[in-house]
């Protein structure tokens, strides 16, 4: 089918179906604009999701638990999912949205040129149509002027009282009238034979030509339609494998939840390595009471190996359960000694793990700076070896520094480690004079026979952290005594003054936190840092030990 042909006499239907056609196009560049807007505001807003739930924390706070970590997995998964959704939005604005509109312009600048051509075509038709009008409206005048003249000829010619000279002016203007009409007709008869070949190149030449090429271009804006229909299909499939993987990924951080593992991680984080607490003892305040011989009750025997308070033989018991009651805040100690066994060992070995990084910086700092050194001495015009050396003295003192504090937490593990594997063995006992170690525990926590360091000064608790811990006026029961084997000065609330070699009386043992309550022989109690003293139990307390 040719629209030249077949559509012969449609040029004002072909000029309003072309218009419609480039609408179309341009109607669907909109919707794909619009498509393309939805994807950026759909990325636009599971980027922000993703950052709104993604961790504000350091690494170090961030919780371990496979949950946790598959969470995160899929939002990073998710993230770049995201990122696919940019790149087909990216892909539609380039090349569907930007190519149809470029093709649109094109289009409109090529039906305008062909819809000239055929406004052109059809004006010339219609003059060369007004010429041959004209030419026969000419010849039909003259052809009427011609008669007339000759009916005038004719009626002077035959009547008898016309004179010559009057036959003769009406002869002359007949053959004059006939003259102009066949002169009329001539031309007429010429721009009839021009506007018919017009005619026929116009409908059988121009205008099939231009409509063939009006055709040609609606044929190929329907072919330019369906590409992009393929394009804005092929974008969304060629993001379809990494969408796919982001879902595996997601699948398989969702299979790599572990409760096991998870529970494993609560245990390894919270556990204090302490071991339960034993029975407690009974504790038999009638010792002291007198019987009458008439009373025939047996009286309680006295616990064999007993050491009553001699002040406060008598008293309500005011033990404060810590696992259950309010327990006071262990001061923060350099050697983590306010923390329980586990977690003082985890800390200290991260604390020692992050020295000897620092450590090794400043060792390849030296190394540096001494290959520097060696450039200038063989080379002094590029520098003054002598201006390296304070900072290498700096670095090597820097580096002393990191040895003696590595040396210091390593033996405060070495400490928490021993500690922790004889605590199980000898909690149980029942020995009321267990032998002190040789080694005595400094303030710092390593052992040393080195008795110059008995007076370190130890590191200051909180103040007001054991203010409630001395509310009531009944004093505790003795439960054993304590030699001190350092002096502390008690400068913080709650905390007492003690001499070295002084004795004092234990009332409340150490609950893990490095701080253990006693009592002195005129009754001020306190705290005291469990380290400084050489603590002995009565037999008839809870396990009697005796310990550093």
């Amino acid at each position: 089918m040719s629209w030249g042909t077949d559509l012969w006499d449609q040029f004002d239907n072909l000029d309003k179906h072309t218009q419609w056609g480039i609408d179309f196009l341009e109607r669907y560049a909109k919707f794909v604009k619009e498509r393309l807007e939805i994807e950026q505001a759909y990325a636009k807003q599971l980027r922000s999701l993703v950052k709104k739930y993604c961790p504000k924390r350091s690494k170090d706070d961030e919780p371990r638990f496979t949950s946790c970590l598959s969470f995160y997995s899929i939002l990073n998964e998710l993230n770049d999912y995201a990122g696919q959704r940019e790149v087909v939005a990216e892909e539609m604005g380039h090349k569907v949205y930007g190519e149809l509109m470029r093709y649109s312009q094109d289009l409109k600048g090529e039906r305008k040129h062909h819809l000239q051509e055929g406004r052109k075509a059809q004006q010339y038709l219609d003059q060369c149509w007004k010429h041959m009008d004209n030419s026969k409206k000419k010849f039909e005048r003259e052809c009427k002027e011609a008669e007339k003249s000759q009916l005038i000829y004719e009626r002077l010619d035959n009547d008898i009282n016309a004179t010559k000279s009057e036959v003769e002016k009406a002869k002359s203007q007949l053959y004059l009238r006939q003259h102009m009409a066949e002169e009329s007709k001539n031309e007429y008869a010429a721009q009839l034979q021009n506007f018919n070949a017009e005619q026929w190149k116009h409908f059988n030449v121009a205008i099939p030509q231009i409509f063939k090429n009006l055709q040609d271009m609606d044929e190929r804006r329907t072919v330019k339609l369906g590409e992009m229909y393929r394009s804005f299909a092929e974008v969304e499939r060629r993001v379809v494998p990494i969408i796919s993987k982001c879902l595996e990924g997601m699948v398989t951080a969702a299979k790599n939840v572990d409760e096991r593992r998870d529970s494993g991680i609560v245990v390894e984080s919270f556990k204090s390595g302490f071991e339960p607490p034993g029975d407690f003892p009974f504790e038999d305040f009638s010792q002291n009471i007198q019987r009458t011989g008439s009373d025939g009750t047996i009286g309680t025997p006295k616990t064999e190996g007993s050491k009553p308070d001699p002040k406060h033989a008598v008293g309500r018991t005011k033990n404060k359960l810590w696992l259950f009651g309010k327990k006071p805040k262990a001061p923060t100690l350099e050697d983590l000694s306010h923390l329980p066994p586990e977690q003082r060992r985890k800390k200290l070995q991260q604390r020692i793990d992050e020295l000897n990084k620092e450590l090794q910086k400043e060792m390849d700092q030296r190394d540096a700076l001494n290959k520097m050194k060696d450039v200038y001495e063989k080379n002094p015009q590029m520098g003054d070896p002598g201006s390296l050396q304070p900072k290498i003295s700096e670095t090597i003192c820097n580096m002393e520094k990191l040895r003696s504090e590595i040396h210091k937490n390593e033996s405060w593990l070495s400490e928490v480690e021993g500690k922790h594997g004889s605590r199980s063995e000898r909690r149980p006992s029942a020995d009321v004079n267990h032998h002190t170690p040789h080694g005595r525990e400094s303030p710092e926590g390593s052992y040393t026979d080195d008795h110059s360091q008995e007076h370190r000064t130890p590191p200051q608790p909180d103040p007001h952290e054991f203010d409630d811990e001395f509310d009531d006026d009944d004093p505790l029961p003795a439960i054993g005594h304590c030699k001190a084997l350092y002096s502390f000065d008690g400068s913080n609330e709650g905390t007492l003054v003690m001499n070295e070699n002084e004795v004092l009386y234990v009332i409340e043992e150490d609950k893990g936190d490095g701080w253990t309550r006693v009592r002195k022989q005129g009754g001020e109690e306190g705290y005291v840092p469990t380290s400084y003293v050489e603590i002995t139990l009565e037999k008839n307390s809870k396990g009697a030990v005796t310990y550093i």
